[in-house]
């Protein structure tokens, strides 16, 4: 039986992680407050960002930048996408 938690970003209870997906006290808030779909979103939204401000995720720089935009995106007031972006047609 998979484990529910209580999503603050779809506002509604769902499926859960099944184990924390970061280190550290920010792992644990997510994997306690976070579902499984909404950090689907997070990872779609967290490639976009590194796709268009051509990131190394490998760099200490970039690896910041990225986890105040996590946090932001799943706990805060959202994360914006790079202006001028125009996300590809669907089809």
């Amino acid at each position: 039986m998979s484990r529910t938690v209580q999503c603050v970003l779809l506002k509604r209870e769902a499926p859960g992680l099944d184990r924390p997906p970061y280190p550290g006290d920010l792992g644990r808030r997510i994997f306690e407050n976070v579902s499984r779909e909404a950090w689907g979103k997070w990872l779609a939204h967290q490639t976009m960002l590194i796709n268009e401000y051509r990131l190394t995720p490998i760099e200490p720089k970039a690896r910041k930048f990225l986890e105040g935009e996590m946090e932001k995106f799943l706990f805060g007031a959202g994360s914006s996408a790079p202006q001028g972006y125009q996300p590809p047609p669907k089809g």
